[in-house]
């Protein structure tokens, strides 16, 4: 488990490419700089697609990705911090 202080958490949990990262992105928009978002999603490209999204756009950075189980479910968690 991350030990990244999240500012805020999104859920994307059934969505697949592209509404992670859609939604994502307005996400950060709404953040301030140095704070943190931690994403959910069951979408395993979303791995992919939002690190990807990450490394494309400028004053974000992707802290950290980890694939968890809960409840049955893979999980794939990401950490998004705005610069």
């Amino acid at each position: 488990m991350s030990q990244h202080e999240v500012t805020q958490t999104l859920d994307v949990k059934g969505l697949s490419c592209p509404m992670p990262v859609v939604k994502t992105r307005g996400a950060v928009d709404d953040l301030s700089a140095g704070e943190v978002l931690k994403v959910v999603s069951t979408d395993s490209g979303s791995m992919s697609d939002l690190k990807g999204w990450a490394d494309s756009t400028d004053g974000v950075s992707m802290l950290d990705q980890e694939e968890t189980e809960e409840s049955g479910d893979t999980l794939f968690v990401h950490y998004i911090q705005k610069e």
